[in-house]
């Protein structure tokens, strides 16, 4: 079996505009919904910093997420640019606990 890829991302919205980059967030990952090999895909925001939008991602798979990445919409990408001004991605190696590990 192909080995599990967990992600958290951060992503600093311009000052005020948080609120609209976790609702694109949530449409993004509305489209994920039916995707079998997306496990995880969690909008969150910060309760102290309402501006900084974290995702948590579970893949089943590297090939999984990379096929995911090339279907992204540009369109899409380019609305979510626009509002971030900070974030970065830390990938995580998956050792267990509760939930789909």
């Amino acid at each position: 079996m192909a080995e599990r890829v967990a992600r958290y991302g951060r992503m600093e919205a311009a000052e005020g505009r948080g609120g609209e980059l976790a609702e694109l967030m949530l449409a993004e990952a509305a489209k994920l919904e039916d995707l079998d090999g997306c496990l995880i895909y969690l909008v969150n925001r910060s309760r102290s910093d309402p501006d900084s939008v974290w995702i948590t991602e579970l893949w089943r798979s590297q090939e999984d997420l990379d096929a995911s990445i090339a279907d992204i919409d540009p369109e899409s990408v380019a609305k979510v640019r626009e509002l971030v001004v900070d974030g970065g991605m830390i990938e995580l190696d998956l050792l267990g606990g509760k939930g789909p590990a």
